[in-house]
């Protein structure tokens, strides 16, 4: 199953990069989030393949929303973001990506992310371990993917922010726990991936974010060796609730 929803991710990053550097039209949801084609194309051919692949298993996605009522019983379900970062599409940075989870008994079992504009794939499965492949076509296997681990390569601490949504509060906690640390900026859930293949150490939320958007980085990070948890160090639990914002978070590689 791996295999195949690695190459869901890919199809739909593919389909993705169609509509990539050129003048495209922009709308706004309700909550005044951008819209594109490029993301209702993904989430189309995504929902199509994971029905085609087991209709037994739901899906909800940012652009296809199950009600509460509906979902709530769910044990089992696909988690779908089919283009995360749209704000950084639009900007044409490359700092996009495709999340595709399954989630189980209100855990990440399984992630996928794509960055159709680095042709890098990241993927993880629970207790199978964490892994990076550069490909941008189908894959036969995953046989030349290289697992990676959460490293602390310097004395510095690395802090990685959203380069869309930083605020005070992000600032004001980085002076006071680590005020010589050095800061990127990342869009999407890109900035778990770096984390998990060590490049960055941590990355604080203190701003709004939806289950979609963190639940592959989550199990990504996890099988990585690091860690996403709340404020007050609880695990993040998915589909507990009707809303599918998450609470304000810390993901790290664990060591700091």
């Amino acid at each position: 199953m791996l295999l195949d929803i690695c190459n869901i991710a890919i199809l739909a990053g593919d389909e993705i990069l169609h509509f990539y550097n050129k003048d495209i039209e922009v709308t706004h949801k309700d909550d005044s989030s951008p819209l594109t084609k490029a993301d209702l194309a993904s989430n189309k051919i995504i929902i199509d393949l994971l029905n085609s692949l087991d209709s037994d298993i739901p899906i909800l996605s940012e652009e296809s929303l199950v009600d509460w009522n509906t979902r709530k019983n769910w044990s089992k379900y696909w988690l779908v973001d089919p283009l995360d970062g749209t704000k950084e599409f639009i900007k044409n940075n490359g700092e996009f990506t495709v999340n595709i989870a399954l989630i189980e008994n209100n855990n990440p079992i399984l992630g996928v992310i794509f960055v159709p504009a680095k042709s890098t794939l990241y993927f993880a499965q629970k207790e199978y371990g964490s892994f990076s492949l550069h490909t941008s076509v189908k894959l036969n296997s995953l046989d030349e993917a290289k697992k990676i681990t959460v490293t602390k390569q310097s004395n510095i601490v690395r802090v990685i922010g959203s380069r869309s949504h930083s605020n005070n509060t992000f600032t004001n906690w980085i002076n006071e726990k680590f005020p010589n640390a050095e800061i990127v900026q990342s869009g999407s859930s890109l900035k778990f991936c770096l984390i998990a293949k060590g490049e960055v150490d941590i990355y604080p939320r203190f701003g709004p974010t939806s289950e979609w958007d963190i639940a592959a980085g989550h199990i990504i990070l996890n099988e990585a060796g690091g860690k996403v948890l709340t404020l007050d160090n609880k695990e993040i639990i998915y589909n507990e609730k009707e809303s599918v914002l998450n609470p304000e978070f810390i993901a790290s590689n664990n060591t700091i």
